[in-house]
């Protein structure tokens, strides 16, 4: 049986992580895997993670299961983080493996709910938004989202596309800092989106995966709280990898908003079914250690500080990067970068240009140019802005 499976394309990223381990030059600079890096290139423990994990390593009298849609302090924290005061009493919701697993339960969820319901997804995306559809044979389709030339949102292509969705159909949204772009709508173009959704009637998925490293934790909740407040039904899917610096301990949460008990109850029901049918319970070790700090107002404090120190620092990286590229182009082409927000900017680089600068200077990004800012630090980032100019972007 076994062997009657067929090869699977490798992960693009994962490859490019092998490709990078297998280079032996000196000053080589790794800016496609998307996690955070400190200037060392390390991906820290956060203080008061360690201080969670210590009081629940002091405290914890059992590891017996918790329920099906995982701890209720757990998604309380998650919910009052992500939407304040916001949709209360409307909202259901079930822990997940990571926010790819809150994002795969969601799209489980809208298939039980119509099978034949359309996914509309920003062009680009997240790869394994697509991936994810592609394996479950989910009807999608993509909307206009990055104009190259300007290496900003195509706004107005973006909205022309989503007023043509159908009631009922779903749209992909990144709620902050867009993956791979970093380019993202302003507050009125948001509220813009919001009245295309009422007008069609079509279902926002809220991929809300950076929450913090935008412009701070409750700025970059304001566009999924301002949707959550005007729409009847919308679903969020939110991960705690990096703004609580968790990666390995897969810790995601999908909320599903409705405009009646009788629906949430049902929304509910149905996500604990899918949870068993997936993996049963969720894990629990990472949604103690958060719901541990946001239930401490000490705690809570400590890791704000560290979160608005790494969205600090990404925003000195792309400053610098701006202004070194100002300084040897002669022209502010690349401004676009201290304008993107979170990890990630995408240059609009060629995929030979890409592979220059990996030739050229170690420079391993991925091949569509999204770069992550976080694999930068005040001395790579000159050496960076050489081979940007001569690869000739």
């Amino acid at each position: 049986m076994l062997g009657n499976l067929k090869p699977q394309a490798a992960d693009k990223i994962l490859s490019l992580m092998a490709d990078f381990k297998a280079d032996t030059r000196q000053g080589k600079i790794d800016l496609g895997v998307g996690v955070y890096k400190d200037p060392n290139g390390l991906t820290p423990v956060m203080r008061a993670v360690k201080a969670a994990e210590q009081r629940i390593w002091e405290n914890q009298a059992t590891k017996a299961y918790t329920s099906l849609a995982g701890d209720p302090e757990y998604r309380d924290a998650m919910q009052q983080m992500v939407l304040g005061d916001t949709a209360s009493g409307r909202v259901a919701s079930v822990a997940t493996v990571g926010g790819t697993g809150a994002i795969r339960q969601a799209l489980e969820l809208v298939r039980l709910a119509n099978p034949d319901t359309v996914i509309h997804v920003s062009d680009p995306t997240w790869p394994n938004h697509l991936s994810i559809l592609n394996f479950m044979g989910q009807a999608h389709e993509m909307y206009p989202y990055f104009d190259n030339d300007t290496r900003g949102v195509a706004f107005e292509a973006m909205l022309d596309a989503l007023g043509r969705a159908k009631k009922g159909d779903v749209v992909l949204l990144h709620g902050c800092c867009h993956n791979p772009t970093g380019a993202n709508p302003t507050a009125a173009q948001w509220d813009e989106i919001a009245g295309v959704l009422e007008k069609t009637g079509a279902i926002p998925l809220i991929d809300l995966a950076y929450q913090g490293f935008g412009d701070g934790i409750e700025a970059d909740a304001q566009p999924t709280r301002m949707i959550a407040e005007r729409l009847p039904e919308v679903l969020i899917a939110a991960s705690c990898s990096k703004n609580f610096g968790i990666y390995r301990e897969r810790t995601g949460i999908l909320m599903a908003l409705s405009d009646s008990d009788k629906t949430r109850d049902l929304a509910q029901g149905a996500m604990a079914y899918l949870n068993r049918q997936n993996y049963s319970f969720p894990p629990d070790h990472g949604a103690r250690i958060v719901s541990t700090i946001l239930t401490d107002a000490e705690l809570k404090a400590d890791w704000q500080q560290e979160v608005e120190e790494i969205r600090q620092t990404l925003l000195s990286l792309r400053e610098q990067l701006a202004q070194e590229l100002r300084d040897l182009t002669g022209t502010d082409r690349f401004d676009f970068i201290a304008r993107h927000r979170g990890m990630f900017s995408r240059l609009g680089a060629t995929p030979e240009q890409v592979a220059a600068m990996r030739q050229m200077a170690g420079i391993y990004m991925v091949g569509d140019s999204r770069l992550n800012i976080a694999g930068l630090n005040r001395d790579s980032v000159p050496v960076l802005a050489r081979a940007i100019v001569e690869a000739g972007v």
